[in-house]
C-alpha cells in the first residue's frame, strides 16, 4: 500500500495504491488522518483510484478514519471507488456512511 497526500482549497486528498489490506497500513493512514486533523485540516477525501483490493480490515481502517474524522467535526469522503469495491460497500450497507464522488472537482466543491 502506497500513501501520497496533497491539500487542494483547503481539502486533503488522500491517494491510497495497492490492497487495503490492514497491518502497517492501518497504523500509517491512521497516523496521516490525525496529523491533518492536528493541522486543522477538517476536510478529506481519500482516492481510491488506484486501491485494487479492500478486505475486511481495510473496510475498518475507513470506518475508523471516517469516525475519527466526524468526532473532531470534520468530513471524510471517498473518491473514485471501483466497482468491485464498491459491490463491497454495497454488500456491507456501508454505502450509506460514505459519500463517494467519481469527480475529484465534485469532490472538493461538495464540501464548501
Amino acid at each position: 500500500m502506497k500513501i501520497k497526500e496533497r491539500k487542494r482549497d483547503g481539502v486533503a486528498i488522500i491517494e491510497l495504491s495497492g490492497k487495503l489490506m490492514g497491518g502497517p497500513d492501518a497504523e500509517t493512514i491512521d497516523e496521516t488522518i490525525k496529523t491533518l486533523l492536528h493541522e486543522g485540516v477538517k476536510n478529506i477525501v481519500v482516492n481510491l483510484e488506484k486501491v485494487r483490493w479492500v478486505n475486511s480490515t481495510g473496510l475498518g481502517i475507513l470506518i475508523s478514519g471516517y469516525t475519527t474524522v466526524k468526532k473532531s467535526g470534520g468530513e471524510l469522503k471517498l473518491l473514485k471507488v471501483s466497482d468491485r469495491i464498491e459491490n463491497i460497500f454495497i454488500v456491507s450497507k456501508l454505502y450509506t456512511v460514505f459519500e463517494s464522488f467519481d469527480n475529484e472537482d465534485e469532490a472538493v466543491q461538495s464540501f464548501s
